[in-house]
C-alpha cells in the first residue's frame, strides 16, 4: 500500500512539476524597465521593450495574438529580457541613479506610435525601434536577427 501512495504521490509531483516548467515557456516573463536593468547588471542580455499605451488597440492585438505564441515566449525567454512600457506613464523610475519616467524614456527613444517594439543592446544602447503591430512569424524574425547585433 505504502509503495502505490509513494508511486501515486511522485506521478502527481512529475506531472505537475512538468506543467510548471512548461507553462513557464508559454508566457513572456515581463519585467519593468528597473528590474531588467539590475538583472542586466548580473546577467548581460539584450532587451527589447514593448512601448504601449492603454487605449491602444494594436497592442491589446499584439498581447493576445504575438506575445501570446508559444514559440516567442519561449524564445524571448531564453534570449532576451522582456519588458513593457506604458508611453504615458508618468510615475518616476531610477534608472543608473537618473531619475526619469516611462513617458520620456519613449520619447528619448523617438516612439511617436503604437505598438512600437525597441530593442536595446546589453549596455542599454538602441539597436532598432519597430513601429506598428508584427504578427508572430515576423516578430521572431526580427528577434532572431537582433541576436546577431554585436
Amino acid at each position: 500500500m505504502r509503495i502505490r501512495v509513494f508511486a501515486l504521490s511522485a506521478v502527481i509531483f512529475l506531472a505537475t512539476s512538468a506543467f510548471i516548467i512548461n507553462d513557464d515557456k508559454k508566457e513572456i516573463k515581463w519585467l519593468s524597465i528597473e528590474e531588467a536593468y539590475k538583472l542586466n547588471q548580473k546577467e548581460p542580455r539584450k532587451i527589447f521593450i514593448d512601448v504601449y499605451t492603454d487605449w491602444c488597440g494594436w497592442c491589446k492585438k499584439m498581447d493576445r495574438d504575438t506575445f501570446s505564441d508559444p514559440e516567442v515566449a519561449k524564445f524571448v525567454n531564453e534570449n532576451f529580457y522582456a519588458v513593457k512600457m506604458d508611453a504615458e506613464d508618468q510615475d518616476k523610475i531610477i534608472l543608473a541613479q537618473d531619475t526619469t519616467t516611462q513617458q520620456m524614456l519613449a520619447r528619448s527613444m523617438g516612439v511617436s506610435g503604437y505598438p512600437t517594439i525597441v530593442y536595446m543592446k546589453e549596455d542599454f544602447k538602441t539597436i532598432h525601434v519597430v513601429p506598428g503591430y508584427q504578427k508572430a512569424d515576423a516578430f521572431l524574425k526580427n528577434l532572431e536577427s537582433v541576436l546577431e547585433w554585436e
